[in-house]
């Protein structure tokens, strides 16, 4: 058990919880005007977000509980191999300000369903809000939501989880409330307390392995010594493990597997994370598309830095945990890492990284639930509900949407009910997440690239997507075996076989593909829902052209060195 936050610590985490408090109320009366009660305002902020406050949203939005617990385990697990989930994520960004984003705006798309009720019809749409409102409350929301109080619960003293719970899903509601343009703001705050919070804490948790060592307080020092002393934790590829391999080196290849997962599914993981999910495309859909693009450049450029804040603690926790300097890791799992890198730091620093977990849950909470509401309300409540609905009604609909969707998710992780510490927090949300990606994905780029898609064909590939996903996570095994041309299944710490989940969303999406193609070109010859694509709408400013440019220096820098 960790020692209790000391007085000092309480004052630094105060101050920021007032800091962020009173930037959002002041955001929110500066902002209300005669379209405060718009329901484009309240869920898309209306155009008023500018470049750095929807890059810095995104981030804020993305970077949560599963990053800094989660992928700080992974990183304790399996080493830097865990940083392409960012890695691959800063390229998929490029992707989607070049490619994603001019057919959204320039379609006038507000919504994820709305694209697909304007491409496909309202049946494809209806069944993708629904798939989506499910993900998002029972896997993200969930997962946020347990990781971050088990993180702070640590800090704590291990006795709070259920009060810190409900009080992480209080402050998120306070957020929520002021609609996206108090979100999208407050974020910015949010973003420079993690960033430079989460920097502080890994130059310090550096300092303690020099120290530990003999070498005195130096980070630079305590970076040399975690690369000499444990090396296959400083490797991007995992090989295929050999029948016989130890469990470890099973378990990291089924999280991780190999060249595989780059030929395929960290990509069908990513596109559909950034470019067809609602909780991060809608900071971007109410601004023009030069600050959208910028924004989600921004975005891309700090995602390149996230692994040091969230992933290098893990290892640091680790190459302490092998020297005995660690002698215990909290509540026994690789997710307790990050939190038992905490408990080396002074009074006062406490409080900071205390803030630095706030800053991300928080952030992520509001945002998933204003996009929850926004689905529900724009999508659902407007379209089938109540087609009369006022502006003004849809706004308080979306608050109740919030409320209730935090109620549901303090519900189910109150005893971990979807098991989430069993399958290890990071792990969790992107194996549930990817039974419904192939679908989507799919529906996506066939729907914005190729007219002779059809509606019919959206549906089935979005099922079928479904459906295979469930297949090779569940039965591929009992009928193939756990050998075959398709993958190879590996026994897991349980002793069953499985498939690694990243080569299971391969086969999906393929599969998905091929039927939606064979599907369209059974169907009609013109598809007259398609929507406006021209080659003009991709064509980029010199600014852009620059970012690009430096992510991708940055990206191949990184490669290079660790590959």
């Amino acid at each position: 058990m960790l020692n209790h936050i000391s007085i000092g610590d309480l004052i630094v985490f105060f101050v920021y919880f007032l800091l962020v408090s009173v930037y959002g109320y002041m955001v929110y009366r500066r902002k209300q005007t005669e379209t405060n009660s718009s329901s484009h305002s309240f869920f898309l902020a209306e155009g008023t977000l500018t470049w750095w406050a929807i890059g810095a949203s995104i981030i804020a939005s993305n970077i949560s509980a599963e990053q800094f617990i989660g992928m700080s385990g992974d990183g304790f697990f399996a080493g830097i191999a865990v940083a392409v989930y960012e890695w691959v994520g800063a390229a998929a960004l490029i992707i989607v300000a070049v490619f994603f984003m001019p057919v959204y705006i320039k379609n006038k798309i507000y919504t994820m369903p709305q694209f697909l009720k304007t491409r496909y019809n309202s049946g494809v749409a209806l069944v993708m809000s629904i798939f989506w409102l499910f993900l998002y409350v029972f896997v993200n929301l969930t997962a946020i939501l347990y990781l971050g109080a088990l993180a702070i619960n640590s800090l704590l003293g291990g006795q709070y989880l259920h009060e810190i719970m409900i009080g992480l899903a209080i402050f998120g509601v306070i957020i929520a409330l002021g609609g996206m343009q108090v979100v999208g703001y407050t974020d910015v705050v949010q973003v420079a307390v993690l960033i430079i919070g989460g920097l502080a804490i890994t130059y310090l948790s550096l300092t303690i392995v020099s120290d530990k060592f003999g070498f005195g307080q130096n980070a630079l020092t305590g970076l040399k010594l975690i690369l000499k002393d444990s090396p296959d934790h400083f490797h991007l590829i995992f090989k295929k493990p050999a029948h016989g391999s130890s469990v470890e080196t099973i378990s990291k290849y089924l999280i991780l597997p190999g060249f595989a997962m780059y030929a395929g599914g960290q990509w069908i993981s990513n596109l559909n994370y950034w470019g067809c999910n609602q909780y991060i495309t809608q900071r971007a859909l109410g601004a023009n598309l030069h600050t959208a693009r910028t924004g989600i450049l921004f975005a891309s450029l700090l995602k390149i830095l996230m692994p040091v804040i969230v992933m290098l603690p893990g290892i640091v926790a680790f190459v302490l945990y092998k020297h005995g300097h660690l002698p215990m890791l909290i509540n026994g799992s690789k997710d307790g890492a990050y939190s038992a890198i905490l408990s080396f730091l002074p009074s006062g620093l406490k409080g900071l990284s205390l803030a630095v977990l706030t800053a991300a849950i928080v952030a992520s909470i509001a945002g998933k639930v204003n996009s929850i509401a926004t689905i529900f309300t724009l999508d659902v409540y407007k379209n089938y509900m109540s087609t009369k609905a006022t502006e003004r009604n849809m706004v308080w609909v979306g608050r109740i949407a919030i409320v209730c969707s935090l109620v549901i998710a303090v519900a189910f992780t109150w005893n971990d009910m979807l098991g989430i510490s069993g399958e290890g927090g990071y792990t969790f949300v992107q194996k549930y997440s990817s039974f419904v990606s192939p679908g989507v994905l799919a529906t996506f780029l066939l729907g914005m690239f190729w007219k002779r898609t059809t509606g019919e064909a959206a549906i089935v590939g979005i099922l079928t997507g479904f459906a295979a996903s469930v297949f090779f996570n569940q039965f591929a095994v009992k009928v193939f075996g756990p050998e075959t041309w398709l993958y190879s299944a590996f026994p897991n710490a349980s002793g069953q076989f499985e498939i690694p989940f990243f080569i299971s969303l391969s086969w999906s999406f393929l599969i998905t593909f091929i039927v939606m193609v064979t599907m369209s070109l059974a169907g009609p010859l013109i598809n007259a829902k398609a929507i406006y694509v021209d080659k003009g709408m991709f064509k980029l400013k010199a600014s852009s052209i620059v970012l690009i440019a430096v992510i991708l220096l940055f990206l191949s820098a990184i490669y290079v060195r660790f590959w």
